[in-house]
């Protein structure tokens, strides 16, 4: 008390007080009250202080004091040692009837020593019990929490790391893709260069007339260098009733995958077909009919046989005369106008140069007479001018 009394003259805002078992060695009630009143006196000076106790009237009031907290030192009763944890806001319990019980003590004396404790301090005890329990449970859920977290963090460590993985093979598979394709359409580039180079070849070799067979090879070469997937051709439709072909059908040429017109029938076993600028023979069995003539079951009242115009794709609407003479060059514009008019063009263009005039002058008085002719005239500027003569047709 001699302690106490020469700090509580020399302490100072500034001061920090430390108290051990403040109040003990003297009777419990007067100890406590006296505690309690040093502690409060020492509190409004502004110095800050630690005290240790076992009086349960100092943790309650530790408990409702505003700016004083109860602290206590964890003690593990099943191993009767300390944790030398520190636990701020939990008031330390008195561990005196567990320590006696672990140590042997009989059970009829720890019974009569509870019967013994004032109610006040038991429910104090049962307060204090209950705090230390709602701690450990806290704690407890703090700990899965972080386990949870650790967890989740670990998991989308390994799933960013799995999605760079991805995306590393998906940016590879796209560039292999991307380097193969410019192979195919490179590779393909250089066959149709060839072919091309092949057909003017042709051309020159053969007076700028290359037969229709060569022509549709050509083509068909053309077509499978072309680096697409390719599709199913059409297959047959065996379901109707075989009917004979005849002048003026449309039918499908399965060998060439092509829609054309039956010009006229070659035999038994053969007919000549009107495929776009291009007619050829063609087996009857690689034939299937695909719209019949809609004037062959009608009577006859004109000798002239009307096959009905659709447009055709294929056919194309210009006719390169220059070079050709006069006689030929006829010829050639007079087939050129039959498979216009039969493909449903309605304008074409003659190209026959400039020149000396002739091609020109002669080609203008066959339009002039010709029976699929509306009209006609020279090209202008961005047609090619006089060189050209354009056709409209019927």
């Amino acid at each position: 008390m001699t302690n106490i009394i020469r700090i509580l003259k020399q302490m100072t805002s500034k001061s920090l007080v430390l108290l051990d078992e403040v109040g003990a060695g003297t009777d419990p009630a007067e100890g406590s009250a006296l505690a309690i009143s040093i502690l409060e006196h020492i509190h409004r000076t502004g110095c800050r202080m630690i005290a240790t106790t076992h009086y349960s009237e100092l943790k309650a009031y530790a408990y409702e004091r505003k700016s004083v907290i109860n602290a206590s030192m964890e003690f593990d009763v099943n191993t009767l040692s300390p944790t030398y944890r520190l636990l701020v806001g939990v008031p330390g319990r008195s561990n005196a009837f567990a320590i006696a019980e672990r140590l042997g003590l009989p059970t009829s004396i720890l019974d009569y020593a509870r019967g013994e404790v004032k109610e006040e301090d038991q429910r104090v005890e049962h307060m204090i019990a209950s705090l230390e329990e709602n701690r450990l449970g806290a704690e407890n859920e703090r700990e899965q929490a972080e386990k949870l977290r650790q967890e989740v963090e670990t998991l989308r460590t390994l799933h960013q790391q799995e999605l760079e993985k991805l995306e590393q093979q998906r940016d590879k598979l796209m560039d292999k893709a991307s380097k193969d394709a410019k192979e195919v359409i490179a590779k393909a580039r250089r066959e149709a260069e060839q072919i091309i180079g092949e057909l003017r070849q042709l051309a020159k070799e053969e007076g700028a007339s290359v037969k229709d067979h060569k022509l549709i090879a050509a083509r068909k070469q053309l077509d499978d260098a072309e680096p697409t997937q390719k599709k199913k051709g059409p297959t047959r439709n065996k379901s109707n009733e075989p009917r004979a072909i005849g002048p003026g059908d449309e039918v499908m040429v399965y060998s060439l995958n092509q829609k054309g017109h039956v010009v006229e029938l070659s035999g038994s076993k053969e007919a000549m077909v009107q495929l776009g600028i291009m007619k050829m023979k063609v087996s009857l069995d690689d034939l299937e009919l695909v719209k019949a003539n809609s004037n062959a079951n009608k009577p006859a009242q004109r000798v002239a046989t009307v096959v009905k115009r659709t447009r055709d794709e294929h056919v194309r609407s210009e006719l390169d005369l220059r070079g050709s003479n006069l006689e030929d060059a006829i010829i050639e514009v007079d087939r050129f106008i039959d498979e216009a008019f039969l493909a449903n063009l309605g304008q074409v263009y003659l190209i026959h140069g400039k020149g000396t005039g002739i091609l020109r002058t002669g080609i203008a008085e066959y339009m002039r007479k010709h029976k699929h002719i509306k009209s006609y005239r020279l090209g202008n500027y961005n047609e090619g001018g006089a060189g050209v003569t354009v056709a409209e047709l019927k």
